[in-house]
């Protein structure tokens, strides 16, 4: 379990260049964007794919292409729009609740109950999202950025039901992964068509950018992260993927594309100690649970 752990910990690695790599894209519309990356992301699965020795599996349920599919489409498409309609730091942190939904998700699996740690878990993370959206705790909410927040939100509720819900088929393999992001990048495409204009990359340097997506937050990091919630520790997971929002900020600090402020450290740590906190008995013990 620690081993498949860690691999789901490389995906959170990974994913905290998906805002930098996301920004440096370029304009490209959000739906021509995902199927590109998408894309990328099958010929990962199909590369890996042939590294692995072949492996006699039951059928797929149906449900599990619906939570796939929905999971890896919508969760990128709110993504990529949040990013597009508010700034790149605060948009991400919100769509970084996702990681305390988990742990909060899993404590109200069956064999689980929700305890005080995990609601107080919960407010502290719902405290660094205020800090976010009010900048610094004021009220001065700006409607400007309104739809990129929501969008942010939603893209935390879609990833936190599809990691949750793909736990309750262990027996599926990751393989799979492949023909989620095939047919993501094919519903992305159909999209971009009718919804879009289309806009290219711009440069080596957008285009290296878009590759780097698909290779990593866009590709090997949904092979990682598959394992890792099916096989290894999921509240453990969700706790410990807090470390994401906080390496994604530190990156676009260090390459320029943000400032580092008072409030953002607030509510990094705010939805920091919030995850650990709601993990308390599986970080700490279960004889915690008695304090």
């Amino acid at each position: 379990m620690a081993r498949a752990t860690l691999i789901g910990f490389s995906a959170v690695i990974m994913w905290s260049l998906l805002a930098l790599l996301t920004a440096e894209s370029g304009n490209v519309p959000p739906f021509q964007l995902s199927a590109i990356t998408f894309a990328i992301g099958t010929i990962v699965g199909l590369i890996m794919r042939g590294f692995m020795p072949s492996q006699d599996h039951p059928p797929i349920p149906p449900i599990v292409w619906l939570i796939g599919i929905a999971g890896l489409f919508g969760y990128h498409y709110f993504y990529y729009t949040a990013l597009r309609n508010a700034p790149a730091v605060e948009a991400s942190l919100i769509a970084y609740l996702w990681p305390l939904l988990i742990v909060v998700g899993s404590a109200l699996l069956p064999g689980e109950r929700l305890r005080w740690f995990h609601v107080a878990g919960a407010a502290l993370g719902l405290a660094g999202a205020f800090l976010i959206v009010t900048r610094g705790g004021t009220l001065s909410f700006d409607p400007q950025f309104a739809f990129g927040y929501a969008m942010a939100a939603l893209c935390a509720v879609t990833w936190s039901s599809y990691s949750l819900l793909s736990r309750r088929f262990p027996s599926v393999p990751t393989s799979i992964v492949t023909w989620f992001c095939a047919a993501t990048a094919l519903l992305s495409l159909l999209c971009h068509l009718f919804l879009e204009e289309t806009i290219w990359p711009q440069g080596i340097g957008q285009w290296l950018a878009v590759a780097g997506l698909g290779l990593m937050p866009v590709g090997a990091a949904f092979y990682a992260w598959d394992h890792g919630v099916k096989r290894g520790n999921i509240q453990v997971l969700g706790a410990a993927s807090y470390a994401a929002p906080l390496l994604s900020t530190i990156v676009l600090i260090i390459a320029g594309a943000a400032e580092a402020s008072l409030y953002i450290l607030a509510a990094c740590l705010f939805i920091t100690v919030g995850a650990v906190l709601a993990a308390k008995s599986m970080l700490f013990g279960r004889r915690t649970e008695e304090n």
